[in-house]
């Protein structure tokens, strides 16, 4: 009888905070991270960076060390969020259609330019412990600018 009343009254001390435990679960994913947008256009430069390679084998000594920044700096900023980088190129990257290397060159030159604006207004808008790494990606991109010229 001890037992039972000792079942019952641990039962219905459990019952009120299991229920009350259901609804304070926030099962709700969580929100995306401001980096995201970075990140994912890091990817797709070096996708696109990889593409004028495939279309303009002879910009390949050019354009390589500039598709391996946009990796890295993918792979830093998926890092810094807290999830795996991809593999391969992201879906939907767009191929280089032109052959013509000054063609490839112009395109590539304003891919860059506006992701080094989104990178300086990320940075503009990041905490301090962000705001060195945005700051380097902006830097790098402007650098690419040049370097496409």
């Amino acid at each position: 009888m001890l037992r039972a009343g000792a079942l019952v009254a641990l039962g219905g001390a459990a019952v009120p905070l299991a229920g009350c435990d259901l609804f304070d679960r926030n099962n709700e994913p969580p929100p995306p991270d401001p980096l995201e947008p970075l990140a994912a256009e890091s990817a797709e430069l070096a996708a696109r960076h990889r593409a004028a390679i495939a279309a303009v084998p002879g910009l390949a000594d050019r354009l390589t060390p500039i598709a391996d920044a946009h990796q890295a700096h993918a792979g830093e900023l998926r890092r810094v969020i807290g999830r795996k980088v991809s593999s391969g190129a992201p879906a939907g990257t767009p191929t280089a259609a032109a052959t013509d290397p000054d063609e490839v060159l112009a395109a590539l030159r304003e891919a860059e330019q506006q992701g080094r604006e989104n990178a300086a207004k990320a940075c503009a808008a990041a905490p301090a412990e962000r705001a060195a790494l945005l700051g380097s990606i902006a830097a790098a991109r402007a650098t690419h600018v040049e370097a496409l010229k």
